[in-house]
């Protein structure tokens, strides 16, 4: 199994194939920790609880907001509320949010890139 490259970075969208053991699998690769998906490729996401969440955290996901029509928000295997200036900041950039435990995430992540939807999600490990 290869992991996400040294960068941090594999290009384009690719369906997860399983979650957990602190990580996930997709396109014959794993990582370990939390990852961004979006339209350009998988990133490393350094956060490892919902606590995290901020502006910073999600700039990657502002900065390609223009090719997101929804954004999957997994929080590990407890479920979270996005702060109130999160949620402006993801309304004024245009961006739908949908938050869910991470497996779930996960699941609707592969249904909606399957229909050809502009989804991207971010997803925190679980164990």
């Amino acid at each position: 199994m290869r992991a996400v490259g040294l960068s941090g970075f594999l290009p384009g969208q690719y369906a997860i194939d399983s979650v957990g053991n602190g990580g996930f699998r997709f396109a014959d690769m794993s990582h370990r920790g939390s990852i961004l998906i979006l339209p350009s490729g998988i990133y490393a996401w350094p956060v490892q609880s919902p606590e995290e969440f901020s502006r910073d955290q999600f700039q990657t996901v502002f900065d390609a907001a223009s090719d997101i029509d929804i954004l999957l928000i997994g929080t590990g295997s407890r479920t979270a509320v996005l702060s109130d200036d999160l949620l402006w900041a993801f309304r004024s950039a245009r961006l739908n949010v949908d938050v869910m435990l991470t497996l779930a995430a996960a699941r609707t992540f592969n249904v909606l890139l399957n229909e050809k939807r502009r989804v991207a999600a971010a997803l925190i490990a679980v164990p």
